[in-house]
């Protein structure tokens, strides 16, 4: 009998352990289901039940210049941001994995900051900074507004994410690797290039791909530093809804969640990204 009871508990408790997950699943997936429906809806106010579905809203978003140029430049802005952050990032890991140095956590602090601090702060300090440096030389430095100044916003939202998933990547590197490397003739470039960013290969393109959406879906900071006449697509979406409410900023939102999926997918095709992440 209590052989019985005890089996009993563990299948309510299993029964239990996948409602808990099941309800959580659907709790994330609602919100994602409910724009991809909004966005076939065939009327411009949005209400239930639909009168009926329609692809209309996505030709809406072609013929709309904003939406068009805000999304070239958002992915102009996360793919250059990418690459500097890519420059920076891995160098920087590689010191803070390998490198035993005075101030070293708080040099990790310090590169992990822009992840804790709000995005309405950031944006605000670095408004500020642009301001007081172009004061300082004098107006020979013009960042306020500039694609320069956005972009480099948009670096220091990025390095965070590659930092921190290479750090994750070479936790796990087998070092006597590239000692073998090194013992058998190859310098340390070749021993880089051969042995160790294959090794970290999943945590840098995990760290580009999450760095890259992070640059891409920014909103807050980016609300400070773009210029006058240029929009990221996340701002012209947040202008579009000032003046009007219609399925197409769903329909837009499907868009981004395609490109950026499309792009996970592919690149975890090729590269494990559920290695680090």
């Amino acid at each position: 009998m209590t052989g019985l009871m005890g089996l009993d508990r563990r299948v309510i408790g299993r029964w239990a352990l996948t409602a808990a997950a099941a309800l959580t699943m659907l709790y994330i997936l609602l919100p994602l289901v409910s724009v991809i429906w909004l966005s076939f809806y065939r009327q411009e106010i949005p209400s239930f039940p639909p009168e009926g579905y329609s692809v209309h809203w996505y030709g809406v978003i072609a013929g709309n210049q904003r939406f068009v140029d805000g999304l070239l430049l958002s992915v102009q802005l996360g793919v250059s941001a990418t690459a500097i952050g890519l420059a920076v990032g891995v160098p920087a890991a590689l010191c803070l994995s390998r490198f035993r140095f005075p101030g070293r956590e708080a040099l990790n602090n310090v590169l992990l900051l822009p992840l804790m601090v709000p995005g309405v702060v950031l944006g605000t300090a670095l408004y500020v900074f642009h301001v007081e440096a172009e004061i300082a030389t004098g107006g020979n430095l013009p960042i306020i507004g500039s694609t320069l100044g956005l972009l480099s916003g948009h670096v220091l939202v990025v390095i965070p994410w590659i930092v921190r998933l290479v750090l994750a990547s070479l936790a796990g590197f087998d070092r006597t690797l590239e000692e073998a490397a090194m013992n058998l003739g190859a310098d340390r470039w070749t021993t880089f290039r051969r042995i160790t960013m294959p090794g970290i290969l999943p945590g840098v393109v995990a760290g580009a791909m999450f760095g890259f959406v992070a640059s891409f879906g920014n909103l807050e900071m980016s609300l400070f530093l773009v210029g006058p006449g240029r929009t990221t697509l996340p701002i012209a979406i947040l202008q579009y809804l000032e003046w009007k409410i219609d399925p197409s900023i769903a329909a837009v939102s499907v868009v981004q969640i395609v490109l950026i999926g499309a792009a996970m997918l592919i690149t975890d095709r090729f590269v494990k990204i559920s290695r680090v992440v």
